[in-house]
């Protein structure tokens, strides 16, 4: 229970139905998919669950405005069947919300703000690993033409693009294929995230990047030592690039005891610190991960981290860009 004054409580609702709520990752998608011998049966967005993290209900109640939703296809470092599961996952994104009155599909900073201001809850699509691109740039542009907006070129394994953190060991840097996927993704406005990369592909990013990149759903590993965390040497790389972290919600990821809301904002506290209050963000994870953090057991529950910050003593400008207003702002640069 966050104890806030009367006030301060006002204080904290006013602004979170202020802000346009962002959050750059979940793996809601794959709840909704049809799965053989799957037991509970996949979900709807439209209707409220006891089970999972997100729902279309549970969203408006939570008061989030932008969810980004991870086209995610498998744990294996190579799945042949990744382009048609991320068929699969494109096509259920957007009949579930054809189905359901109150949220919209996105594709640009402009759609997203216009969404807060008709009072709907909007979905934003992302690769979370390339697989689904079977090492074709041309395919890289076609899911573009689906409404993806954010790619990560691996997740744990390696792809034709980059190693993720499970191969690490390779030491490696992008190959000719990442650098040049990089650049179309420059040319096309497409946001790259740098959450599940191997430290030293990190690295490389930086040094081939111009503009801005974001790690949507990664944490800070000098408050909590995970290697899907960032280091301040990262975070300060990734702020010079005027990228923005989002934050995660899994529990192993913001403390190695307990994991609760205040912990999570020990993460944003640590940040700012060393940053400054203009990047960082939201990234739960929501349904991809089995347990969450006291006080966030699902998105109903994320005006708590805005009455925590509240509780800090964190400004109204910078509370408002913690929610969302600086995603928005690499939103505005790279994808239009």
């Amino acid at each position: 229970m966050i104890e806030l004054s009367k006030v301060q409580e006002e204080r904290a609702m006013r602004l979170h139905r202020k802000a346009v709520v962002v959050d750059t990752h979940c793996d809601t998608l794959m709840q909704f998919l049809k799965q053989p011998n799957r037991m509970p049966p996949a979900r709807k967005l439209g209707e409220k669950a006891d089970r999972g993290h997100i729902d279309l209900p549970r969203m408006i109640e939570g008061g989030v405005t932008c969810q980004t939703f991870a086209v995610y296809t498998g744990r294996r470092a190579f799945v042949p069947e990744a382009t048609q599961v991320a068929l699969q996952m494109v096509d259920k994104f957007y009949s579930e919300i054809e189905a359901n009155d109150g949220i919209v599909a996105v594709a640009s900073h402009d759609e997203i703000v216009d969404a807060k201001k008709k009072g709907l809850v909007c979905g934003l699509l992302a690769l979370e690993g390339a697989e689904p691109l079977m090492g074709e740039i041309a395919l890289l542009r076609v899911f573009y033409r689906l409404g993806v907006r954010m790619l990560s070129f691996a997740w744990n394994y390696r792809t034709p693009f980059a190693d993720g953190l499970n191969a690490k060991r390779a030491e490696s840097k992008l190959p000719e294929l990442g650098v040049q996927a990089l650049k179309e993704m420059e040319r096309l406005g497409m946001i790259f995230d740098v959450s599940h990369l191997a430290d030293t592909v990190f690295w490389d990013v930086a040094d081939v990047m111009k503009g801005p990149f974001i790690a949507s759903h990664s944490n800070c590993r000098a408050v909590c030592d995970h290697p899907r965390n960032l280091t301040d040497d990262m975070i300060r790389a990734l702020a010079d690039h005027g990228g923005v972290m989002g934050m995660n919600f899994a529990p192993a990821f913001v403390d190695k005891d307990k994991a609760t809301v205040e912990k999570m904002v020990d993460h944003v506290d640590h940040i700012v610190d060393l940053v400054g209050p203009d990047h960082v963000g939201l990234g739960s994870d929501f349904d991809g991960i089995g347990s969450t953090p006291e006080g966030l057991e699902d998105v109903s529950k994320m005006p708590n981290m805005t009455r925590v910050m509240v509780k800090r003593g964190y400004s109204d400008e910078d509370i408002l860009k913690i929610l969302g207003g600086n995603h928005l702002r690499v939103f505005k640069q790279v994808i239009g």
